[in-house]
């Protein structure tokens, strides 16, 4: 996103009737709860979501955008951490039965999700920290990160309740191969994958 999130109280209002007020108030915005925190953040800039373009190109051509999956961005994914905590991944691979599995405030059951993507931007530490316990605690089976600010791609794997007991780090130059939890081989290339999420270069500058 272009700017950093930020954890607002939330007064006498219930933390989802808060977070949905924020929505209606900041359009483009996005608003989860997390750990009985309001995180704010605001819409993405133009290099996060042709990062986001060039990710969903493998994961479709490999066929998770149709039969038993369906690739979607921005679908919300209801946490078993505190009541009312929930949270919207950039990019998820769900069961294609999802929608029978609403939970309330237009929030899925974390059992439909086999992998959930961040890319981050100012607000990396969310997605390097807060979310890797969220996720985990929803056994959420793979995580992947776009780390633009370390030009890193991290991929978590088996969830353990409040962490991933498998996390490694790739760099520009690597390829990777996600697990066949997904129903299907994607391989990612990681220079490609971080040097779509990159400003491109103005005229005139080199």
């Amino acid at each position: 996103m272009s700017a950093a999130s930020v954890e607002l109280p939330h007064g006498d209002l219930p933390l989802v009737a808060e977070a949905n007020r924020l929505m209606e108030r900041n359009p483009g915005y996005r608003v989860e709860i997390i750990g009985g925190q309001l995180l704010v953040t605001p819409p993405p800039d133009g290099p996060h979501s042709r990062a986001l373009t060039k990710l969903m190109r493998p994961f479709i051509a490999a066929g998770l955008d149709d039969g038993e999956t369906e690739v979607r961005q921005g679908i919300g994914l209801w946490l078993p951490m505190d009541a009312d905590d929930y949270a919207i991944p950039d990019l998820a691979i769900v069961d294609a039965d999802i929608d029978d599995h609403l939970i309330e405030n237009n929030c899925y059951d974390p059992v439909c999700f086999r992998l959930v993507l961040e890319v981050t931007s100012s607000n990396w530490k969310n997605d390097l920290k807060a979310k890797v316990t969220a996720y985990a605690a929803a056994m959420v089976p793979v995580y992947v990160i776009v780390d633009r600010k370390h030009q890193r791609l991290h991929v978590l794997t088996d969830p353990d309740c409040a962490d991933y007991s498998t996390h490694r780090v790739h760099s520009p130059g690597e390829t990777v191969t996600l697990p066949d939890s997904l129903g299907a081989e994607v391989t990612l290339d990681v220079g490609e994958v971080l040097a779509a999420g990159r400003p491109k270069s103005a005229p005139g500058e080199g």
